[in-house]
């Protein structure tokens, strides 16, 4: 990890200690912050001569069902004049707001409204939290690691009644059952000749 960096963790560790955790991930800093120093964190990133980021790149969401804070909101910082990134992490519930950043950068906006809608990931403070990618009566958030493949709603256009309609989605045919013993999907008896290339 960069020098620069390592002053910068060493920093956010002295002025927010428990509260969060610096990591080296891909030679970037990783800082993992609790929900309540979230906003703290996020202003001194911005706002300390020794930090600098001004340019927010993005927010993402990570889906982990099986832990009991199943989402990470995950955002990717810049700054110009260190040439510097940094990666901040918060884990959530279905259920526990992430505090909003529009106050802080207000290019969050969008990025918070698409996580709701993928994810539905709430944010508090929000000025206006509701589906961006997504038709307005959509069931489910599509990428939840629970969400079926093949989505709950068909959308297809009638002739017979001349609009577009919705339908629970019908499947043609079954889910292929793979056969592992086919020669097609790989076998595990040994074809003849193929004993000399496992040498």
């Amino acid at each position: 990890m960069d020098e620069s960096l390592k002053d910068i963790a060493a920093g956010i560790a002295e002025k927010f200690g428990e509260e969060v955790e610096c990591s080296d991930a891909y030679n970037e800093l990783t800082v993992s912050v609790q929900l309540t120093s979230l906003i703290e964190l996020m202003r001194y990133l911005r706002d300390d001569p020794g930090c600098q980021f001004h340019c927010f790149i993005d927010i993402c969401g990570v889906d982990w069902p099986a832990r009991e804070k199943r989402f990470d909101v995950v955002y990717h910082l810049l700054s110009p004049r260190q040439n510097l990134r940094i990666r901040v992490k918060v884990a959530t519930d279905e259920t526990t707001a992430v505090p909003s950043l529009c106050d802080v950068w207000p290019g969050a906006n969008w990025f918070e409204r698409e996580a709701y809608d993928m994810y539905g990931i709430l944010f508090s403070g929000h000025p206006e939290l509701r589906r961006l990618l997504t038709d307005y009566g959509f069931d489910g958030y599509p990428l939840r690691k629970d969400f079926p493949t093949t989505g709950f709603v068909e959308v297809r256009y009638d002739d017979e009644a001349r609009r577009v309609v919705r339908e629970p989605v019908r499947l043609a045919q079954e889910f292929r059952n793979f056969d592992f013993l086919s020669p097609w999907e790989g076998t595990e008896y040994v074809l003849p000749g193929d004993e000399k290339a496992k040498d």
